[in-house]
């Protein structure tokens, strides 16, 4: 018997990136030293004040369902969070709390996208971008980007691959995988074009208060009225407050749109976990020390890791400007031999390193680019010497 199963979810490409941290567990659990440099969370546990505010919800039986959309005392949070950080004026029912920040994508996607509109993703981008966009039945359309311009696209770009069909353009900075961020006067170009051809702006914020340098996160819904309007921010607890786990993520943007996000969302996953969301809280307005003391380590990780990956020979990288990722460089060793194996590509080098170094890193094709391998420096500084000697080791064979 044949199964019938649906065109759409036939031709979604699963995530490499869970795909390979997945092996890299796997083998851990089976006593293999493997670094693992392709995870997307902190490496840090969840702040004391934060559990402890989970705990109590447990205590005080906030176990039920709650509104499907969110608790008033997290949107509340949200929106104070959001003027104080982000200049952005919003209400209650600009809000939507969702089952983390891929949820909240997922939910505007469906919410605005019909089928045949086109939404432009600049390369590289983050891996379920292009594949939630085909589960609406649009079409991603993709931007080629350049390592000297710093992975970002330009209103050159937006103009050469625009057309009548084009319903929404993706902005994510800081940037998965790159770490690029995008400054204020770059922002502003991409708000008026996005206005002036009437198309929505995703702006995906998620790695927010992941930048470094004394670089500036700017929300491109602040920058004026007409631009909030076509913008729907997405943010999220699982990166900055190490909340990978508990699943909150949430979109602010016109009250038409989050009204239509959450009748989605009411006959999808109902509400997010009430203790997350009551955690959540805590998270938003408690004591902000720890996101300080996880970014200086951040920095500390990404020096060495990017002075030393410049060191190797076939090796190169840009330091990136916020997240906590690395996109390396190693089209030097395209069509080498290592160890008895030939690079065509970066899940052949991805494969080598891990089959033969027990180093996990996620091919660059997963992202749309195949020159490069994406490290993530979430892992300790001794997990990253090790690393790097072991890639330095296995490239000169």
């Amino acid at each position: 018997m044949k199964l019938q199963l649906s065109n759409i979810g036939l031709n979604i490409e699963p995530s490499l990136t869970l795909d390979i941290s997945s092996k890299a567990k796997s083998m851990k659990d089976k006593g293999i030293d493997v670094i693992n440099f392709s995870v997307g969370e902190p490496d840090f546990n969840t702040p004391e004040n934060i559990k402890s505010r989970g705990i109590k919800a447990i205590q005080e039986n906030l176990t039920r369902y709650t509104a499907s959309s969110g608790v008033v005392e997290l949107k509340k949070a949200i929106c104070n969070k959001l003027k104080e950080d982000n200049n952005l004026d919003y209400n209650t029912e600009n809000i939507i709390v969702s089952n983390g920040a891929k949820h909240s994508i997922y939910n505007a996607l469906m919410a605005i996208l019909n089928p045949g509109d086109e939404v432009i993703i600049g390369v590289p981008y983050w891996v379920s971008y292009p594949e939630i966009v085909k589960l609406t039945g649009a079409i991603p359309v993709l931007i080629e980007t350049s390592e000297e311009n710093k992975f970002k696209f330009t209103i050159d770009d937006l103009n050469r691959v625009k057309t009548s069909n084009t319903k929404m353009i993706i902005l994510n900075s800081p940037n998965n995988p790159t770490g690029c961020v995008y400054t204020k006067d770059e922002l502003i170009n991409i708000g008026e074009w996005a206005v002036k051809n009437n198309i929505f702006i995703l702006s995906d914020e998620i790695y927010e208060k992941l930048t470094y340098d004394n670089i500036e996160h700017v929300s491109i819904a602040s920058i004026n009225q007409d631009i909030r309007n076509l913008t729907i921010t997405i943010n999220g607890m699982s990166k900055a407050y190490a909340m990978t786990g508990w699943r909150i993520g949430y979109a602010a943007a016109h009250k038409d749109i989050i009204k239509v996000m959450a009748g989605i969302q009411s006959h999808s996953t109902s509400n997010p976990c009430s203790i997350s969301q009551y955690a959540s809280i805590e998270a938003l307005i408690g004591d902000q020390e720890k996101l300080i003391e996880m970014n200086k380590q951040f920095i500390e990780r990404r020096d060495y890791m990017v002075n030393a990956i410049n060191n190797i020979d076939g090796l190169s990288c840009k330091k990136p400007e916020g997240a906590f990722y690395v996109m390396v460089n190693f089209s030097k060793l395209l069509n080498k031999n290592i160890l008895g194996e030939t690079i065509n590509s970066s899940l052949d080098f991805s494969n080598i390193l891990l089959d033969k170094a027990k180093v996990a890193v996620v091919p660059g094709i997963a992202f749309g680019n195949d020159n490069y391998i994406r490290l993530s420096y979430a892992t300790s500084l001794d997990n990253i010497k090790e690393g790097i000697n072991r890639i330095e080791n296995i490239i000169k064979g």
